[in-house]
């Protein structure tokens, strides 16, 4: 019977020390439940968005100032279509592009917001016009190799 009671109490410490392990990674990567509370959303199309998922960083100046929400095809203009959020109170003007960027070699994609000049900000829900898709690190080394684009 005490081996019973030991065991079901290590059983309840391990569940207990997995809920707030999972409870503090969803805090500090901001994924947490109503990941839109203080945030406002933009959208965006790309002509390629490799690399991106729902929950890729978005960041300016190399600073996490967002998350991707959604990322769907366009069938109609058959360009990759995102809506991300933007922590309030970071006001982005209305004539910024929307980047999709790469780490490194081996590191991820994120979308980078480089700001413009414009002293008018972007409303909630405004679209980002300037866009730049991802650049595919496999075609730039077989136009390297094989000498095309000269």
């Amino acid at each position: 019977m005490a081996e019973n009671l030991t065991e079901t109490l290590v059983g309840a410490g391990v569940v207990a020390v997995a809920a707030g392990f999972l409870l503090y990674t969803s805090q500090v990567t901001g994924l947490g439940a109503g990941g839109g509370e203080g945030a406002y959303p933009l959208s965006a199309s790309f002509r390629s968005a490799e690399g991106v998922t729902v929950g890729t960083d978005v960041r300016l100046a190399g600073v996490k100032v967002g998350t991707v929400t959604a990322l769907q095809l366009n069938p109609e203009t058959f360009r990759a279509d995102a809506t991300f959020t933007i922590q309030d109170g970071i006001e982005i003007p209305d004539d910024s592009a929307a980047v999709i960027a790469s780490e490194g070699l081996l590191g991820g994609n994120f979308v980078e917001v480089v700001p413009g000049g414009s002293p008018f900000a972007f409303a909630p829900g405004d679209e980002v016009l300037d866009t730049q898709g991802a650049v595919s690190l496999v075609s730039l080394l077989l136009k390297f190799v094989t000498g095309e684009g000269e």
